[in-house]
This record gives C-alpha cells, sequence and structure tokens, in this order.
C-alpha cells in the first residue's frame, strides 16, 4: 500500500506475526506472516506480508527495528462484543439459577438493581464487571444498568477510565408490581432518560455512548415505549431491550398489547425497531417477525448461556442468518452465569448441536461461524462495524494477542503439527479451535481497544 505522497501517520504499533478475524465472504481468515501498523489515532493503518516489511517502513515512516515479532504460539484476533449484559447483575453472577425467567426478576432481580441507588455499591461491582469483562477479551460491551441516572452515569465513567467501548443504557421501567419502590413514574423515566443522554453526551467519552433502555414490554406502559422512541429517533441513539425470550412473558406482551398482532408488532408500533437497535433472545420469534426485523434493520443478540440457565427457550440461529437479519452474542449476566464471550460461544454451539439432536437436517453452526457472531457479527449488532469487528484498514485496532502456550494456561500441547487445512498452517488451525474450546483469560496476554493496550491493567489516575 503506497502513500500516495501524503504524509503518512506515525505509527503506535506495529505487528508481525498471525491474525484471525472474519469478513462479510469469509467466517475465519488467517493471515499467516502479516504485518499490521496502527496509528498514533489507534487505527489500522496498513496490513500487509511479511515480505513487504522495507517498502511499507518507507511508506508509513516506522524503523523494521521496531517491529513486534508474535512467537510462534500467538496470534492477534479481534476484541469480542458482548451485545447484551446487565452490569449491575453481575454482582449475584453464578448464584439465583433456580427459577424461571419472570419469577427470577422478580425475586432476584429487582431486589439487586433497587441497591445500585447506592453509588458507592455501584462503584464497586461496576468497576468489577468492567474489569473482568475487558479481562476476559471483551472490548465491546453493551450494558444494562438500572433505573438510576446517577449510577448509569457511574458505569458509563468506569468503562471510559478502564478503556472500554462501551454502550450503557440507564434502564426505563414504570410497571412493577412486585418490587414497588424499584419502578419510576412515567414521566420520571423520560425525564431520567433525558438528563441521562444530555449529561454522558456532554463528557464527551471518545468510546462510550448512551442507549434507550426500556427494560422489556412487560415493565413499560404504551405511553412511556412511545416517549422512548421518540427520545432515540430525535437524537439518532442506539436502542436495546428483550424480546421473546420465555413463552409466559410473550403470552404476558400479547395480553397487554392486543392491539399489536405480535411481540415485534409492539415495538415497532412505537418507533423502537430501527437499524440501530439490539433486542435479546428471540426465542420464540416467528418467521414473519423474523422478516421485520431485517425490513427495519433491527438486530438479535443471541444470549444461550442465560436461555438455557433459566430454561427459557432455545434460538434457532441458522433460522436467523437465513433471514439475513444481524446478529451477536451475549453473555446476559447473570441470566447467564459467565461474563466471559468464549462460554457465551461454546454455549451457541451446544445449542446449535442440541437443536441438531432434535431435527437431524438442522446444519450446526460451525466454530468458525460462532467466532464471527462473537466478533464482526456482535460490532454489526450494535451498529458499530464501522469502528470496529475486525481487521481492516482505517478500523479502529480493538484485537486480543492470544497466546495459546501460555504459562500455567488451560491449554496442554501434545504435537508440534495438527492436520493439514488447506494452504493454512496446521497449527494455527489448531491454535484457533484450541483456544475456542478450551481457552479461557490466561491465554489473553495483552487487550487493545482503539489502539490503547487496556491489558495488562493501568489503574485509572484517580481525580
Amino acid at each position: 500500500m503506497a502513500n500516495s505522497g501524503k504524509p503518512t501517520p506515525a505509527m503506535r504499533h506495529v505487528y508481525r506475526g498471525t491474525f484471525m478475524h472474519s469478513t462479510q465472504q469469509a467466517p475465519l481468515q488467517i493471515l499467516e506472516d502479516a504485518l499490521l501498523g496502527v496509528d498514533k489515532d489507534g487505527k489500522i493503518a496498513f496490513i500487509g506480508k511479511g515480505g513487504e516489511l522495507n517498502k511499507l517502513s518507507q511508506d508509513f515512516g516506522f524503523s523494521p527495528s521496531e517491529v513486534t515479532q508474535l512467537t510462534k504460539d500467538e496470534f492477534f484476533m479481534p476484541g469480542m462484543v458482548d451485545t447484551h449484559i446487565h452490569a449491575p447483575q453481575y454482582s449475584y453472577a453464578g448464584t439465583a439459577l433456580d427459577l424461571p425467567l419472570l419469577q427470577w426478576l422478580d425475586t432476584y432481580t429487582f431486589p439487586v438493581e433497587s441497591r445500585f441507588r447506592d453509588l458507592e455499591f455501584a462503584k464497586k461491582v461496576y468497576t468489577q464487571v468492567v474489569k473482568r469483562t475487558l479481562r476476559n477479551g471483551t472490548t465491546t460491551a453493551c450494558y444494562f444498568a438500572t433505573i438510576h441516572t446517577d449510577a448509569s452515569l457511574l458505569l458509563g465513567k468506569i468503562a471510559n477510565d478502564f478503556g472500554q467501548r462501551a454502550l450503557v443504557g440507564k434502564v426505563c421501567m414504570d410497571m412493577n408490581n412486585s418490587v414497588q419502590h424499584y419502578k419510576e413514574t412515567t414521566q420520571d423515566s423520560q425525564d431520567e432518560t433525558r438528563r441521562f443522554i444530555t449529561e454522558l453526551l456532554k463528557k464527551k467519552y471518545p468510546l462510550v455512548k448512551p442507549v434507550v433502555t426500556p427494560r422489556f414490554v412487560l415493565s413499560c406502559t404504551g405511553p412511556l415505549l412511545g416517549e422512548l422512541g421518540a427520545i432515540a429517533r430525535d437524537n439518532n441513539l442506539h436502542i436495546q431491550s428483550h424480546i421473546s425470550e420465555n413463552a409466559q412473558e410473550v403470552k404476558i406482551a400479547k395480553e397487554m398489547f392486543p392491539e399489536s398482532e405480535t411481540y415485534t408488532d409492539i415495538y415497532h408500533k412505537f418507533n423502537l425497531l430501527t437499524d440501530k437497535t439490539v433486542m435479546a433472545h428471540g426465542c420464540y420469534l416467528s418467521d414473519d417477525e423474523l422478516n421485520l426485523f431485517k425490513e427495519t434493520g433491527a438486530s438479535l443478540s443471541h444470549c444461550p448461556n442465560s436461555n438455557i440457565s433459566l430454561c427459557s427457550g432455545v434460538l434457532n440461529v441458522r433460522n436467523v442468518l437465513k433471514h439475513k437479519v444481524k446478529l451477536g452474542l451475549g453473555t446476559d449476566v447473570a441470566g447467564g452465569y459467565s461474563a466471559s464471550m468464549l462460554d457465551a460461544v461454546r454455549r451457541a454451539r451446544d445449542t446449535s448441536k442440541f437443536i441438531t439432536i432434535q431435527t437431524p437436517e438442522h446444519e450446526t453452526l460451525t466454530f468458525e461461524e460462532v467466532f464471527r457472531l462473537a466478533t464482526l457479527g456482535g460490532s454489526q449488532a450494535l451498529s458499530l462495524d464501522e469502528q470496529t469487528g475486525n481487521f481492516e484498514v482505517g478500523k479502529d485496532f480493538d484485537a486480543l494477542r492470544v497466546n495459546v502456550a501460555a504459562p500455567e494456561g488451560p491449554i496442554d500441547i501434545s504435537q508440534e503439527e495438527g492436520p493439514k487445512v488447506g494452504s493454512v498452517s496446521p497449527n494455527h488451525v489448531c491454535w484457533f479451535v484450541f483456544f475456542s474450546v478450551t481457552g479461557d483469560d490466561r491465554n489473553i496476554v495483552e487487550v487493545y481497544v482503539a489502539g490503547r493496550k487496556v491489558i495488562p491493567f493501568t489503574e485509572p489516575t484517580a481525580e
């Protein structure tokens, strides 16, 4: 890639080694002995072949001695994108999985979330969840917070301080019969949503954006849903909520809004189904509803751990993809017991295999396809794919440096060479599979967001 005589940007990083990512055409593309440069703004300046080192160093103004060489057991992959996670629920993740969804919300979730009016408690939990998800390789997270505006703003600050790309939503709910003190009036919910958006945007955080967040249809009146749709439209904002997670939920939603033909139609009626909308779950969506998702550009977040853990349902991902609906993966903490996107990758495969057991003609998802959902698919679902999701010139360098042979790691390498796959080194294919199946955060030795190294941690400076 020549510079056409233009001034070249200063390079922040130049790496040489193996890079694995997804494209629109290929769920997994392995670039061997590649060179990748990151400019001072954290964007990918060039991608070339190792043999082009001298030319690229001249074109982009760096010394070959400045190149960081990956080891034979290392590769870079894009940072993972968690399209649905409840930050306050991290405080009880891994517990309280003995009830179905609606009873689970009443018994555990609402009482815990009501505690987040205490900013010290909120700071402790939100710091934990941001640090943990970053350590797990989540460079982008779409967070539900709680109804508390100041605590939700605090979550945005913490994500910014630790360098995580985030969509943060102050939860809106003006209906709650089980925990009376954990709800808002319709007017307060509207006013506080506007305050949250205004104050978060005023901070001008480079990687953190607000997302309009009606909890779900069962927690919101029609007037509130309508106003939230207008707020999102007038401010060109992202929207997140839940849909068709649980059969009982679907039944109640239809009873609450009998004038709407489907659950999806309720959101559509209130202008909450747009090309910047992500809806979690979708286990019971009909083909007509998926067609409406495709028409509006709305996306789905597949949360397989939660779907299984709360016995909510099963999403047929193959059918969603057949309808060409944008789709990413979510951990859905704490309905999902793990804050790791690698767990979401594995549970997505497990769910697909379960469908194949029930319906043998079903085409099981491959690891390569699920890898794309966890990276590029997630960025597309959040309408952030112009900035992140894979390794393309001009995109932010959101990346994980993975070492499959990390000391004290979970992977034991028992052979030097695996089976050959096409023209690609067999080791690189094996490394991808090993990491996808048995790897964990110990294999993630560095994490970058917009070119900044955020793992290992550098604690934010106190104001």
